[in-house]
């Protein structure tokens, strides 16, 4: 069975240019390694909310937070670069 791959996480809201920055970057054809991205609205879940308030968007891989405002291409890499 192979391995599920690796899951990249962005938290996000409505009307965040930002955020839709962020997950059109992460989803640009990419033929170096593959991975998910599931975008999570942080106002749907109060813990969120409560942890991140306006810094919106960020980016987790596993439970690390890797980036936020701005997808940090090399810090995704690196964090990618684990499952190889």
């Amino acid at each position: 069975m192979a391995a599920e791959p690796p899951r990249l996480t962005v938290l996000s809201r409505d009307r965040c240019r930002l955020c839709d920055e962020m997950v059109a970057a992460l989803r640009a054809p990419s033929a170096a390694f593959p991975f998910v991205v599931e975008v999570r609205d942080v106002d749907a879940d109060p813990r969120l909310a409560a942890r991140y308030g306006e810094r919106v968007p960020v980016l987790l891989g596993g439970e690390e937070e890797l980036c936020h405002y701005r997808l940090d291409a090399a810090a995704v890499n690196a964090w990618l670069a684990k499952f190889r």
